[in-house]
């Protein structure tokens, strides 16, 4: 099911209890160190831009940051969402998901 929404606000009012993560390069705190759980959500700005500062003022504590090599300035926007939901599942124990495969000819 997909919903829209018109401003982020009327999303976080939507869900009231819910945690909200705010990815980005100015983060203080690694992906990998908080405990996410069912309902989070996870955001992300702009690739040109990322999130407006003040959003990330006002959400310290939130704000989260993928380790980069060196002087590296940013990972690809896709590729951070993708390491971040793996993350997320991982620490879900991938919920939901097959986690074994089989072989097409051969039987282990």
């Amino acid at each position: 099911q997909i919903f829209y929404y018109d401003c982020f606000e009327e999303l976080k009012k939507a869900f009231p209890s819910a945690r909200f993560w705010y990815f980005t390069t100015k983060g203080l705190n690694r992906h990998c160190d908080v405990n996410f759980k069912e309902g989070d959500f996870l955001v992300f700005g702009k690739e040109t831009k990322g999130l407006p500062e003040e959003l990330l003022l006002k959400n310290r504590e939130s704000c989260l940051r993928i380790p980069m090599i060196g002087e590296t300035r940013s990972l690809n926007l896709s590729n951070s969402v993708a390491i971040a939901v793996y993350e997320g599942l991982r620490q879900l124990d991938f919920c939901g998901f097959k986690t074994e495969g089989q072989l097409h000819n051969l039987k282990w």
